[in-house]
């Protein structure tokens, strides 16, 4: 089945990233979404994209050295609360797709803090630029749906050879290997990211497709 998934929730050049209220818009259409995680100071996972407030909020603050609370405040004054992964897991009632990129490397804490607040869920995939990543969920849990993030720059050899790999159910490919003539060699599921012009979209809207502002 073809999968469209919302990148960060942005169904709308008007949204907040990685928000409740961005995430709900896009369960309404009937679309899963894509996510970033972080693990804070006091091991609460939440949806963010960069591993600094410094972009998002003028703050100079990693997300791995502060506190959930601390985060909670600063965002809400911005009118742009982070929110908790377990928050939007409950948004989702359990019934619409998440992917849920694993953004830095997660210590195997974090990867069990992780893994029990997926408890119970159906509808998700972890994914990661960072192998190891993939590597340790694995090893906790075989039967997990795991992709590895493939960036632009690496070569079709490189992503046939990762292909292969046994803990790598899927892979996550930038837009430009859409155009790969070589793609049936890859015996594994593919998605594709992030698709932001409408006549691509319609183009290839038979493929699983990480999609935003359409």
């Amino acid at each position: 089945m073809v999968t469209h998934i919302i990148h960060r929730g942005l169904a709308k050049k008007s949204f907040k990233e990685n928000t409740l209220k961005s995430f709900n818009y896009c369960f309404k259409k009937k679309y899963g979404v894509e996510t970033d995680l972080h693990c804070t100071k006091d091991n609460k996972i939440v949806c963010f994209h960069d591993f600094n407030l410094k972009s998002k909020f003028k703050i100079n603050k990693f997300i791995k050295k502060t506190s959930y609370q601390e985060l909670l405040k600063i965002s809400k004054v911005k009118k742009k609360p982070i929110p908790l992964l377990k928050d939007l897991i409950k948004l989702s009632k359990k019934k619409r797709f998440l992917m849920l990129e694993i953004k830095p490397l997660f210590s195997k804490k974090n990867l069990k803090v992780l893994l029990n607040e997926l408890k119970g869920l159906k509808y998700y995939c972890l994914t990661s630029f960072k192998e190891k990543n993939i590597i340790n969920l694995y090893k906790a849990k075989k039967n997990l749906k795991l992709g590895l993030l493939i960036p632009s720059t690496s070569s079709f050899q490189k992503v046939l050879q990762k292909s292969k790999k046994k803990y790598i159910k899927f892979l996550v490919l930038e837009k430009k290997f859409l155009y790969e003539k070589k793609l049936k060699r890859l015996k594994k599921n593919v998605y594709f990211y992030t698709i932001r012009d409408k006549k691509v979209f319609n183009k290839f809207k038979n493929k699983n497709l990480i999609f935003e502002n359409l």
